[in-house]
């Protein structure tokens, strides 16, 4: 009697971890291939499945926010992912931010509790044979040879942008005397750490940010660079106009010190204002380590150590990870997939997370949901589910498989990343000026969409 038939997923990342997860959940047996560590990526420091290798934020928590709306849609979709970012949250304001190494072991633990999950820690260098229903889930850090097989199997070369990861700190070793806690407008409690600088400590960062030596990258061209632009690295950002990090990562606005005084009185707010801000993110539940929000860099560490220095507060800083910068490779989606995110030219090959050309940890699992629980029916020999581009999942899902999605930009394609937005939901009935009110009937429409699409698998589980 043959085997029942299994589902390959190729990736441990997040959409991987996912996609194994709900294919599991459904009764169907998975194979999960995961290169590291036999072989690693110049982003990862860790084995651990779903590791998060940017900030260790989901972003916002609030449902009437594009990324928390996303959260929300997941979590009525039971994601094993988001039930487990809840679970090991870390205080963040109004974004969900998680413990990331308990994150992964604890994601780690679970899958492979599982008696329908397989793991094998290897290389995987050629698609599988047609036949082989799989998940591709490499992400943006995609090997090598694998990256190659895929570009043959496509006929079209992989895209790519180049990303980078925020320095951390020891939380003893910032300077309290000087820096403060809040959060911005006091909304929640003070979660944040920040470190207030003045115009002419501010000017003098910049500039020690513009002459400080980058480290050099593979296929790197610091003249045509190709960033992602939701992710800048904070020295691009002081090269692009002395205010623009001022407007940015570094934007005092909301943030008052009570030792300054009354924040009511204007004639103390605008003496002792802030001219700029650095704030630092909890990492794990302990509070012993914190990371730069918004301070992805490509600085050498040598450098990041003597620049990064400069900021009042972090005089004293005790570095336990330094930033990086890395090449994120991703598909040319809307020639080669479905909205059920199968590839069009083999209906057995799903593709999920970024390497489709999602941006952000939230639409990576989305990914990973959709590409697992149509893998898993395709196994079973049941039609694979679309959702509704009035969800915030369907609507990610349509725009990277829509071919409108691709530009011509001087005679060539350009397809750029896409973060979840409500620009990508369909308009509503009724124009609503108020912002909050729209972004909350987009959600209420989002979600009673959702129910309604989903309400068989979620009532009659796979």
């Amino acid at each position: 009697m043959p085997d029942s038939p299994h589902v390959l997923v190729i990736g441990a990342g997040l959409a991987g971890t996912e996609a194994a997860w709900q294919i599991a959940k459904a009764g169907v047996k998975v194979k999960l291939i995961e290169m590291r560590p036999l072989l690693k990526t110049p982003a990862h420091h860790t084995s651990d499945f779903a590791e998060l290798v940017c900030s260790n934020s989901f972003g916002a928590l609030k449902s009437d926010r594009a990324s928390g709306l996303l959260q929300q849609e997941l979590r009525e979709l039971n994601s094993i992912v988001i039930a487990t970012a809840d679970k090991c949250s870390v205080p963040a304001g109004g974004a969900l931010a998680v413990d990331r190494s308990e994150f992964s072991k604890n994601l780690t633990a679970t899958l492979l509790s599982h008696p329908l999950i397989t793991l094998e820690r290897t290389e995987l260098k050629n698609l599988p044979y047609e036949k082989q229903i799989t998940v591709l889930a490499t992400g943006p850090l995609t090997s090598t040879d694998l990256a190659k097989d895929l570009r043959e199997f496509t006929g079209i070369e992989d895209c790519h942008f180049f990303d980078a990861a925020s320095p951390i700190v020891m939380g003893e070793s910032i300077d309290l005397d000087y820096a403060f806690r809040a959060s911005r407008y006091d909304k929640g409690d003070a979660d944040y750490i920040n470190c207030p600088l003045d115009k002419d400590q501010y000017i003098a960062f910049r500039q020690a940010l513009l002459m400080a030596e980058q480290a050099e990258l593979k296929d790197f061209d610091k003249e045509s660079a190709n960033y992602f632009e939701g992710c800048l690295p904070i020295e691009e950002l002081a090269r692009r106009g002395e205010d623009t990090m001022r407007y940015g990562p570094l934007k005092p606005i909301g943030l008052w010190d009570s030792r300054w005084g009354d924040v009511n009185d204007k004639e103390i707010r605008k003496a002792k204002r802030a001219y700029a801000i650095v704030q630092l993110r909890q990492e794990d539940r302990d509070g012993r380590l914190w990371n730069l929000v918004g301070f992805q860099t490509n600085l050498k560490w040598g450098e990041q150590m003597r620049v990064l220095k400069m900021i009042p507060g972090l005089k004293n800083a005790e570095f336990v990870r330094f930033g990086v910068m890395h090449r994120n490779t991703f598909l040319e989606s809307p020639n080669l997939l479905t909205p059920t995110l199968q590839f069009q030219e083999r209906r057995t090959l799903f593709a999920a997370g970024q390497i489709t050309g999602t941006e952000g940890y939230v639409a990576a699992v989305a990914g990973g949901w959709l590409a697992g629980t149509n893998a898993a029916l395709s196994a079973m020999n049941r039609k694979p589910i679309t959702l509704p581009r009035t969800t915030m999942i369907g609507a990610l899902t349509q725009f990277v498989s829509n071919v409108q999605s691709i530009k011509k930009i001087k005679g060539k394609n350009h397809f750029q990343p896409m973060p979840p937005n409500f620009g990508l939901l369909p308009e509503l009935p009724e124009r609503i000026k108020n912002k909050r009110d729209r972004y909350g009937a987009y959600r209420d429409r989002a979600l009673q969409d959702l129910l309604n699409t989903a309400h068989k698998h979620l009532k009659n589980p796979l």
